[in-house]
C-alpha cells in the first residue's frame, strides 16, 4: 500500500552544498489562511464515476493541447483511462490501456477488444500528457515497475516504453513550454529527463547532492526552462538547474543512434537544498519564482528560495503563506492548480476537499467540497483550464466531479 499515517511539525532548515545547516531567513510571521470559506465560488457535486475498487493515484486534464482542455486520464491498478468532461456534468469514457503483466509481455490492449485483467502486477502511480512530434496527445504513465509507459493516444497504440529507474516511480511531469520533455521522480532516490520522442535518458539528478530517499514530486518551472524542483522522503526540496547540460537536451532530439549510446549526464548537485518540513515531502509545484510544498502536517507551505547567486546549494528559504487543509496527515496526497494558477485544489483523507486562492494575500479559502458519500481518502485533484471544474480521485476507486455554481 502506498499511503501511510507518518505525522509531523513544522520547522525550517538549510542545508547548503557541504551538507552544513545553513540559517532560515529571519523576518515576518507566515501569512496563515482562514478556514472560513469566502463563497466567492461556490461547487456542486455533478457526477461520481465508479471506475472500479482498486485505488486511484492520480488525475490530471491536457493543458498541453488546447483542443482537448476538457479531457483527462486517470491512473490506478495497471490501467490508464482517457474521459472526457460534457456539458452538465457528464464524463464521458473515451479510451482505456490495460498493462499486461510488464514481466513477461509488456502487450497493451485497447478495452473492448479484451477484459480488464484483475491479477497483473503493475500499479501506476502517475500520470502526465505530453505530445508527438505531430502534435497528437501522448499519455506518459509510470508506476510500481519503474517502466515509463509513452501512449500515443491519437492510434490508441503503446508507443514506447523507458526502462532506467531501478524502483518505483512516483511522479511524472511534463515540460510545458517543451512537451517533448518529461522528468520523472523515483524510489531510487533519482530524478530523470526523457526525450518522449527518441525515447532517450538525457539527465540523471542524483549523487552526491541529491536525494537520500523516495522522490515523491517533481515540477519544472513555468518559465524559467533550465529548472526543476524535486522534493521527497528525505523532508527535503531541491532545485536544480539544467542550463549547463541544455546542449545534451537539444542533441536528444536529432540523435539517431541507439538511444542506450546516448552520453546520459548525472547532475550531482542541486542549486537549492531546502528544509522547510521535518517529514517526507510528497507534492511542490511552483507558484511563479515561489513553491508551494506539503507534507504530513495539515498544510501546505508557500515559500520563496533565496538562492546566492555566487556560492551555488546556499541560500535562505522565506516561508510567506500557509494554507491550511485539516485532516491531510498522510502521505500520497497531491493538489493541483487550474492553467492560470487562480486556483489550487486539495482533498484530505476523509473525502474533503479544500479550494484556495492563489492570487491573495493573506490566504483565501474559496470553497470547502464536501459529500455525504464522498468518505475515502482523495489522493489527487485536477482543476480544469478556467477553474470551472473540479476532479479528485480517491483511494476507493472513485473519480468525482464538481461544477462551479453559476453566478446569478
Amino acid at each position: 500500500m502506498k499511503p501511510n499515517n507518518i505525522k509531523g511539525s513544522l520547522k525550517l532548515e538549510k542545508m547548503d552544498r557541504s551538507g552544513e545547516m545553513a540559517k532560515a531567513a529571519i523576518g515576518c510571521e507566515p501569512l496563515v489562511g482562514s478556514l472560513t470559506p469566502s463563497k466567492k465560488r461556490d461547487y456542486r457535486v455533478t457526477n461520481k464515476l465508479q471506475e472500479g475498487k482498486r485505488p486511484l493515484y492520480a488525475l490530471v486534464f491536457n493543458f498541453i493541447d488546447s483542443r482537448y482542455f476538457n479531457v483527462f486520464a486517470t491512473v490506478g491498478g495497471n490501467r490508464v483511462t482517457v474521459y472526457q468532461c460534457l456539458e452538465g456534468g457528464v464524463i464521458a469514457a473515451l479510451q482505456s490501456y490495460v498493462d499486461e503483466d510488464v514481466r513477461r509481455y509488456s502487450y497493451w490492449f485497447l478495452i473492448g477488444l479484451i477484459g480488464f485483467n484483475d491479477q497483473k502486477d503493475e500499479s501506476f502511480y502517475t500520470v502526465s500528457w505530453a505530445c508527438n512530434v505531430d502534435g497528437s496527445p501522448f499519455l506518459i504513465a509510470g508506476g510500481i515497475n519503474g517502466i515509463i509507459r509513452v501512449i500515443d493516444t491519437g492510434n490508441e497504440k503503446l508507443q514506447k516504453s523507458f526502462v532506467g529507474h531501478g524502483d518505483s516511480i512516483n511522479e511524472i511531469r511534463t515540460q510545458p513550454l517543451k512537451p517533448s520533455l518529461v522528468v520523472s521522480a523515483s524510489k531510487d532516490e533519482s530524478v530523470r529527463l526523457w526525450n518522449v520522442h527518441t525515447g532517450i535518458c538525457i539527465l540523471i539528478f542524483a549523487g552526491a547532492g541529491g536525494h537520500r530517499n523516495e522522490v515523491l514530486s517533481v515540477d519544472f518551472h513555468p518559465s524559467d526552462i533550465y529548472r526543476i524542483a524535486s522534493c521527497g522522503m528525505d523532508n527535503t526540496v531541491k532545485i536544480w538547474s539544467m542550463k549547463e547540460f541544455w546542449p545534451y537536451v537539444e542533441k536528444s532530439s536529432t540523435w539517431t543512434d541507439l538511444p542506450s549510446k546516448f552520453p546520459t549526464k548525472y547532475v550531482q548537485f542541486p542549486v537549492f537544498i531546502a528544509s522547510v518540513h521535518s517529514n517526507y515531502v510528497d507534492c511542490n509545484r511552483w507558484l511563479g519564482d515561489f513553491i508551494l510544498s506539503k507534507s504530513v502536517d495539515n498544510e501546505i507551505v508557500l515559500w520563496e528560495p533565496k538562492m546566492k547567486e555566487q556560492s551555488p546549494g546556499e541560500g535562505t528559504a522565506d516561508i510567506l503563506q500557509k494554507y491550511p487543509v485539516p485532516e491531510c496527515d498522510i502521505w500520497f496526497i497531491k493538489f493541483s492548480y487550474d492553467f492560470h494558477y487562480n486556483v489550487a485544489a486539495i482533498g484530505n483523507r476523509e473525502g474533503k476537499i479544500y479550494v484556495w486562492e492563489l492570487q491573495s494575500s493573506p490566504p483565501v479559502l474559496m470553497a470547502r467540497l464536501s459529500h455525504a458519500q464522498s468518505k475515502s481518502p482523495i489522493r489527487q485533484t485536477a482543476v480544469s483550464f478556467d477553474g470551472s471544474t473540479i476532479l479528485s480521485c480517491c483511494e476507493d476507486g472513485a473519480i468525482w466531479r464538481w461544477d462551479a455554481v453559476p453566478t446569478p
